[in-house]
């Protein structure tokens, strides 16, 4: 028989994590864990929690619960919490191909919107005089479309483009992230923050009912 030489289990839970419906959680599954190797198996595959049908897409899974789950199993095991103290459950169903006609009608509406918007904002600032009275100041001469202006001025909008959105299709020249992905970043942060505050709303008013 193996008798553990530590009875201190050392847990960091992550920050979100994901789930399919109808899974059950384990600790495993939800945080990090050092602890002697004679606990290690069992508590990787303890049973923190069991989506319900209201529990909705989202689930907040607190450290007092997790805790109270090890604490069932393991009474004598001393727990050090670092970290986040709680985890934010994503509960997922199965993946569904993403339709080919409905991603190419996206990417056309969205060409045709940003071509738009890049068109209506060039008349509103009257770009082609600024491009006629820049090539008339420097060859003398006035023409009704300077191209040897405009066509590089063109390119140079798409370049630009992709050199402050750091993508062309799927690569990415350096590890700096975009603009867009610091919005979509903050945006999804915002978005987890609400979602603990009103999942800790939750909890709370429960315990008040009890």
């Amino acid at each position: 028989m193996v008798f553990p030489t530590s009875k201190v289990m050392y847990i960091r839970l992550q920050r979100k994590a994901c789930v399919r419906k109808g899974q059950v959680v384990k600790l495993g599954q939800i945080a990090q864990l050092i602890v002697d190797p004679v606990y290690e198996k069992d508590l990787h595959e303890l049973i923190i929690h069991q989506p319900q049908q209201e529990d909705g897409n989202r689930v907040l899974l607190d450290m007092m619960l997790i805790i109270g789950k090890i604490r069932e199993r393991f009474p004598d095991l001393q727990i050090e919490h670092y970290g986040e103290p709680h985890v934010l459950l994503e509960i997922t169903t199965d993946n569904r191909k993403a339709n080919p006609l409905l991603i190419a009608l996206v990417w056309l509406l969205l060409f045709i919107g940003s071509g738009l918007t890049i068109m209506n904002f060039h008349a509103d600032v009257s770009m082609l005089d600024v491009h006629q009275r820049i090539y008339e100041l420097m060859t003398g001469k006035k023409v009704e479309h300077p191209l040897i202006l405009q066509i590089p001025y063109s390119l140079g909008i798409g370049v630009g483009m992709v050199l402050f959105f750091n993508h062309l299709f799927k690569k990415k020249f350096n590890e700096e992230p975009s603009p867009l992905e610091v919005e979509m970043f903050m945006y999804q942060e915002s978005v987890n923050h609400y979602v603990i505050t009103e999942e800790y709303s939750k909890i709370h008013e429960k315990g008040d009912n009890q």
